[in-house]
């Protein structure tokens, strides 16, 4: 049986359901989380702190891969496409994920450029494994403390400006985690000073270091891997081991991610001593799976196999600011 209900009271009800349902909408859009996608695992961990329990994100780039020569497949197109802002590092690093998600993106979705925004250009290093001639800067910037500060700060500001209902929450965050970035950055120094000055010095496989040589006091001797991401040839391997041998360097460093047997024949005739555990953008296991423990654990490698006291970053809090970022 249909009920009529009197025009006065048609009117009420009417505007009652539109209220509900008005508010319903609100209240699921209020819990809507951003959808952040990144590249490399630094900067997905970076944003992660910050964008906390707000965003989703998404991480294009694997933990473990080499983030130079890194292809996206179909299922990143996808990821792109339903973004509310992507983060990338930029200066040449992840230039055909870049391309995707020039195509893909939604037409307000930006795309920001991490190192492009931090380091004017006049800035930018260029060396063997990245040379002027070809347009491609070093980007290897968050190995560089002060640098990753400012990423930090640009997300903030990012997230900030595009959610500014929950600003106070990323300013917040943000805070904590420059915080512990300021306190892993002094105990950096602290261990550098520790390593005798001679040693101070850098021979990498791949040319991670060289924003943070010039901060903490080192010097990038030689980077192994030319820019061609090849071998070096044979002319520039007896370079090197006679460069190792006339400077006295005790180490000499590579990463898992670049396997390289050149390294081991350097070391045999060099007579410095090869570690091959170096990460620039492979964040390790847990418990220190974070940006902050990547840097710890180069630190103390780097440190041990330089003659240095490593104890120094012993105290550095590695964890991320809530326990559901990265895993």
């Amino acid at each position: 049986m249909n009920i009529l209900l009197p025009f006065a009271s048609r009117q009420v009800w009417l505007f009652a359901t539109l209220l509900l349902t008005t508010n319903l909408i609100h209240a699921d859009d209020s819990k809507k989380m951003l959808r952040i996608v990144t590249t490399v695992p630094p900067i997905t961990n970076i944003v992660e702190n910050i964008g906390g329990t707000l965003v989703t994100v998404s991480g294009i780039v694997p933990n473990g891969t080499d983030s130079h020569t890194f292809e996206p497949v179909p299922s990143d197109a996808r990821t792109l496409a339903h973004a509310d802002i992507i983060f990338v590092n930029g200066m040449s690093l992840e230039v055909p994920t870049i391309r995707l998600a020039e195509k893909v993106r939604k037409s307000n979705t930006p795309i920001v450029r991490l190192a492009n925004e931090t380091l004017p250009e006049e800035e930018w290093q260029y060396d063997f494994s990245f040379p002027k001639e070809q347009g491609n800067p070093n980007p290897h910037l968050w190995p560089n403390i002060a640098l990753t500060i400012r990423y930090a700060e640009i997300v903030r500001d990012r997230l900030a400006e595009h959610d500014s209902r929950h600003a106070d929450s990323y300013v917040s965050n943000a805070s904590a985690y420059i915080s512990k970035l300021e306190r892993l950055d002094q105990a950096i120094f602290a261990c550098i000073e520790t390593i005798p000055e001679n040693n101070r010095k850098l021979v990498t496989y791949h040319d991670s270091f060289a924003y943070f040589a010039p901060r903490y006091g080192m010097e990038v001797i030689a980077a192994i891997q030319p820019a061609s991401f090849t071998e070096p040839g044979p002319r520039d391997i007896v370079h090197i081991i006679e460069q190792i041998r006339r400077e006295k360097i005790p180490a000499i460093f590579g990463s898992e991610v670049f396997p390289s047997k050149i390294m081991e024949q350097i070391a045999r005739e060099s007579g410095a001593r090869f570690v091959d555990e170096l990460s620039d953008d492979e964040l390790p296991e847990k418990p220190n799976h974070s940006f902050i423990g990547m840097m710890v654990n180069n630190i103390v490698i780097m440190t041990e196999a330089l003659g240095g006291n490593p104890a120094c970053v012993s105290h550095v809090d590695v964890s991320n600011l809530i326990d559901s970022v990265a895993g």
